[in-house]
């Protein structure tokens, strides 16, 4: 029998696929949004890419937030924004208020990491956090495939706008049983004695602590440790390959392959149905690696910089192979490697963060640094469309990024994070 914080692991896992069911959803209405708009590869950029300028913006506020009110207020009101947002971009009736939707949704997103890293913390034993986490991020990759599938066929037979709006609907459905459900596991009622003993005695973190919302050292004090900027370093590699993926793939498998709404749809799905089962299955083998040991020495860095080359392989590969069949499978693993990173990169800083109040702040960094530079990757393959009329540079460059994040991986995230004394 599952415990019950399985779950807390499911509102993890729901919040994050409703995020991402709702950033796919222009990615697989670009065409007919192009067309009606008359926009260009470029300015299809520039929208792809606004709602994580707002994601940038707000995701270290969000965790200074997130530390200080907890996640379940700061959660509800960042999942409320961003639904709305999400269906008002379906009322939009020119390419700024299309923007400006998008923006807003992005701000709202924002809470999501910070939010998901402190529950994670303060609901689960420190050996269940990689599983739990690839869990939490495996939302990440079922939200695509639904979003590919269910949105997809809206686009096509009732139109765009109201795809917007049914996808800004569910995540009030969310809410709801967010706010009936959702407690710290010192008050929740419907978690028994025992297992609330255990996840107590087992998650490194003190009752104390779980309630204090006060924090012992601030951001620029973890901003002078080098780990926290490898951890970024790897972050953003992942964001870059991500939105490369997340924008873009639709567009590319109808124009450079010449597939139909249809079948992009499909083929939009596979791979990150991949993804989600790849991200689990590595999550649960490396929490079985860590059990003897090694989490506060880092060891799960080695599983990131491995999928972090081997991603990197693939997609540099993806403009030398003519099947579309091996395409697709060659596609799903490389974002199944990018799922694998996300969710240990997440477990990674909860392991070498010595204080649990840090969590949601050095989160919040992490999130804010790797979407810098994840948010210029729909706005570079733009331009590299735009200029060559071929995607082929665009993954030969997604590429020698990640090459970049198995290189921080290795050498930069590498040991604890130690605020130095004269920040204290």
């Amino acid at each position: 029998m599952l415990p019950k914080r399985t779950l807390i692991a499911l509102f993890l896992f729901s919040l994050t696929a409703i995020n991402y069911v709702d950033r796919l959803a222009l990615s697989m209405a670009a065409k007919p949004i192009a067309t009606e708009f008359h926009l260009s590869p470029v300015a299809m950029g520039y929208l792809f890419s606004s709602y994580l300028w707002a994601y940038v913006l707000m995701s270290i506020p969000m965790g200074l937030l997130v530390d200080r009110y907890g996640s379940k207020r700061v959660a509800g009101i960042g999942i409320a924004v961003w639904s709305a947002a999400t269906a008002v971009t379906g009322l939009g009736v020119n390419y700024v208020m299309l923007m400006a939707s998008r923006f807003v949704m992005g701000g709202g997103e924002a809470v999501t990491n910070p939010c998901g890293a402190r529950i994670v913390r303060e609901w689960f034993p420190a050996a269940e956090r990689g599983t739990v986490n690839a869990v939490f991020n495996a939302g990440a990759f079922a939200g695509p495939t639904i979003s590919a599938l269910v949105v997809g066929y809206l686009v096509q037979t009732v139109g765009w706008r109201v795809a917007f709006m049914v996808a800004g609907a569910i995540g009030l459905i969310w809410l709801a049983a967010w706010i009936r459900w959702y407690g710290p596991p010192e008050r929740v009622a419907w978690l028994s004695v025992s297992e609330r003993r255990t996840i107590v005695a087992q998650r490194g973190m003190t009752d104390a602590q779980s309630q204090d919302r006060s924090g012992t050292s601030g951001l620029g004090a973890l901003l002078r440790t080098r780990t926290m900027w490898g951890l970024a370093l790897i972050g953003g590699a992942d964001a870059y390959c991500s939105y490369l993926f997340l924008s873009w793939l639709p567009t590319y498998l109808q124009t450079a392959r010449h597939l139909t709404l249809a079948t992009t749809s499909l083929y939009t799905a596979l791979p990150y149905a991949t993804a989600f089962c790849i991200s689990i299955s590595v999550a649960q083998i490396s929490d079985r690696f860590l059990k003897g040991g090694g989490v506060k020495s880092g060891r799960r860095r080695f599983f990131i910089a491995g999928s972090s080359l081997t991603a990197a392989s693939l997609i540099a590969a993806v403009p030398f192979v003519d099947s579309v069949p091996v395409l697709i499978g060659m596609i799903g693993v490389a974002i199944g490697c990018i799922a694998t990173n996300t969710s240990q990169v997440f477990a990674l800083t909860s392991d070498l963060l010595p204080n649990p109040k840090d969590i949601g702040k050095a989160m919040g960094f992490e999130v804010a640094a790797a979407n810098v530079i994840g948010f210029m990757s729909p706005i570079v393959t733009g331009h590299i469309v735009g200029w060559t009329e071929s995607f082929n540079a665009a993954f030969v460059v997604a590429g020698t990024v990640m090459l970049i994040g198995t290189c921080s991986a290795l050498f930069v995230a590498n040991r604890e994070i130690v605020v130095p004394a004269a920040a204290l």
